[in-house]
C-alpha cells in the first residue's frame, strides 16, 4: 500500500490519460497540462478512461516513482472530466485508492474541552 505524509500536496488530473504512458509521458503531462513541476515532491494522480485504473507519479528526492492500481470491481470516484487538476489531501488520496467516495468523507469536529471553574 502506498502512503503519503499528511503534508504532501496531491493533485488529481481531471482528464483521463493513456495508461500506456510511463514516467516521462506522465511527467510531461504534469508540466504541460497541469502546469506544475513533476520534481516538486507532490503526488500527481491520473486515471484511465474506464475509471478502474490509476497511476500516481511522485518524486522522492532521488528519482521519479510510479505507482499503479486497478480495481477488480467498480470504478474510482472522480470529479467531472474537465481541464486542469484538483488538489486533495493525503487522507483523501488514501480513500480514493481504496475505492471509497472521498468526496463524502468529512473530518469530525474537534471535541470541546471541558471548562473547569
Amino acid at each position: 500500500m502506498v502512503q503519503f505524509a499528511p503534508g504532501v500536496k496531491v493533485y488529481l488530473a481531471l482528464k483521463p490519460v493513456d495508461m500506456r504512458r510511463g514516467f516521462d509521458g506522465l511527467a510531461a503531462d504534469v508540466a504541460q497540462v497541469l502546469h506544475n513541476d513533476p520534481y516538486s515532491g507532490s503526488a500527481f494522480v491520473f486515471r484511465s478512461k474506464r475509471g478502474d485504473y490509476v497511476k500516481i507519479l511522485t518524486w522522492d528526492g532521488s528519482g521519479l516513482c510510479l505507482f499503479a492500481k486497478r480495481l477488480e470491481k467498480g470504478k474510482f470516484v472522480w470529479p467531472p472530466i474537465v481541464e486542469g487538476a484538483l488538489q486533495l489531501t493525503a487522507a483523501q488520496l488514501a480513500l480514493l485508492i481504496e475505492g471509497i467516495d472521498w468526496r463524502r468523507t468529512v473530518a469530525p469536529e474537534a471535541p470541546q474541552r471541558p471548562v473547569f471553574l
